[in-house]
């Protein structure tokens, strides 16, 4: 009877382990493209995209320049302002990824 729950005991403690094994992380990418215009892309770790995910273009003084939200092929694409920025993706909280300007190269 103590193995059949101890046996039980383990499964369920390896279930509960399996979907923290199954966790993604997000992932975006932005690059200056020929036009004045930046492109970013969103998405996770497990391949799937992020349609519908905010990503906001930010100005050093924390002014939001462009609120956006990643388009059905989870890209968005926007004229590059004149003021120093940053990019926000942020599909939820512990799935948050900041872009600096000066980290995004050109095509």
């Amino acid at each position: 009877m103590t193995l059949i729950r101890l046996t039980r005991a383990v499964l369920l403690l390896c279930a509960g382990v399996s979907s923290v094994a199954l966790a993604h992380n997000p992932m975006c990418e932005c690059k200056e493209i020929p036009g004045e215009q930046i492109q970013c892309t969103g998405g996770f770790s497990d391949g799937s995209g992020a349609p519908g995910v905010t990503l906001d273009v930010i100005g050093y003084d924390e002014t939001i320049l462009l609120p956006g939200k990643l388009g059905q092929d989870s890209t968005l694409t926007f004229k590059k302002p004149s003021a120093e920025f940053y990019v926000l993706f942020d599909a939820g909280p512990g799935h948050v990824v900041e872009i600096d300007q000066a980290d995004i190269q050109r095509q």
